[in-house]
């Protein structure tokens, strides 16, 4: 399957809505009510577990109780999230946990405290490989973790995620820690396309081509190669968009500037993707009102919310691209199931130790 990166018509958030929704981030865990008057039949209560950012959550829940009253209370937990559900157990007030990265969800999945879906509308609306076998998860948008570089490395001259191994990259990449989900994640992939063997001598090549010790996060990669300290690195393609426009640190779109973006293995498997991802607690009491609001946001609208607020890529393949990332150039994904990447991210954890990234 070839991912649709046809630009909209028109966006539902404009480049200055999002500067509007731009309210203070808190990084500690919030507890957020957002509600309306509405005489809808879904009028109701929900409380949400996320791994994403409060100003991330905003846009898909204000539209939301506009649509229906649901009001919302979030819990934002970038870590930890999987040690509190245990220890609250059933007695947990979490309906929903919200995550980004394939590992961060099926960690949860394995606990045994997220329901079977059965949803008819998320399978016509998510593709099966986006979507958990066991059915406790979805996949609610994409991001491609994609190689950037500097004008000094030419057209064609990277073309595979592989290609990083040649020689002629030595002292010139640059990457966060191999530790990182989204670097542990891609790891996985090459494991699932190559076995252990090959993935372990691509990892261990990429260490000896870094320009530095792995380190920060990616923007500062970004940074890096604008700075001059390598002409290559790894990074998730929304960054990009998150940099060329802000306002707040203008200094980030002079590092965008800097970058050339490369979508990777067109010519074989497909560009690696991961995902953020929702699934719906088993003792919630709200199940009903969960369904609703989890299959809404995999719909056309909700979908337009992903593409135009975070630049990223809707799971929905109805839903077309945002125009400025659309203009980053179309790309082919990866079809291998998310959930076998999961499956292989402690095998790439013991490759990431052994190889020192």
């Amino acid at each position: 399957m070839s991912l649709s990166i046809v630009p909209k018509m028109s966006d539902s958030f404009s480049r200055m809505g999002k500067i509007a929704l731009s309210a203070a981030l808190i990084s500690t865990s919030i507890a957020v009510g957002f509600g309306v008057e509405s005489n809808t039949a879904h009028a109701g209560e929900l409380n949400i577990y996320s791994y994403r950012s409060p100003i991330l959550l905003e846009p898909f829940l204000t539209k939301y109780t506009a649509k229906t009253g649901t009001r919302f209370n979030v819990v934002h937990a970038p870590q930890g999230l999987v040690t509190r559900l245990k220890s609250e157990g059933s007695a947990t007030k979490a309906d929903l946990v919200l995550t980004v990265d394939v590992s961060r969800v099926e960690e949860l999945a394995d606990t045994g405290l997220l329901d079977r879906l059965n949803s008819p509308v998320i399978n016509k609306n998510v593709p099966a490989h986006l979507r958990d076998v066991s059915d406790t998860w979805t996949a609610l948008s994409l991001r491609a973790r994609i190689v950037v570089a500097s004008d000094a490395v030419k057209d064609g001259e990277i073309n595979r995620i592989e290609d990083l191994v040649n020689p002629k990259w030595k002292g010139r990449i640059c990457t966060r820690k191999g530790s990182h989900v989204y670097n542990r994640a891609l790891l996985a992939s090459l494991i699932a396309h190559h076995g252990e063997e090959k993935a372990e001598a691509w990892a261990q090549s990429l260490v000896s081509n870094l320009a530095r010790k792995p380190q920060g996060n990616d923007r500062a990669q970004a940074k890096a190669i604008w700075a001059g300290e390598c002409d290559v690195a790894i990074m998730n393609s929304y960054y990009f968009g998150k940099m060329k426009f802000n306002n707040k640190q203008p200094e980030q779109q002079d590092w965008a500037k800097a970058l050339t973006l490369m979508f990777l293995n067109q010519d074989d498997r497909g560009q690696h993707v991961n995902i953020s991802a929702g699934g719906i607690v088993k003792t919630s009491d709200n199940k009903e009102e969960a369904m609703a609001f989890l299959e809404w946001l995999t719909s056309d609208e909700a979908q337009q919310i992903y593409a135009s607020v975070n630049y990223e890529y809707p799971v929905n393949p109805a839903v077309p691209a945002d125009n400025e990332v659309a203009s980053w150039g179309q790309f082919k994904v990866d079809q291998l199931p998310i959930s076998t990447i999961a499956k292989l991210s402690p095998a790439a954890q013991i490759i990431i130790d052994r190889t020192g990234w």
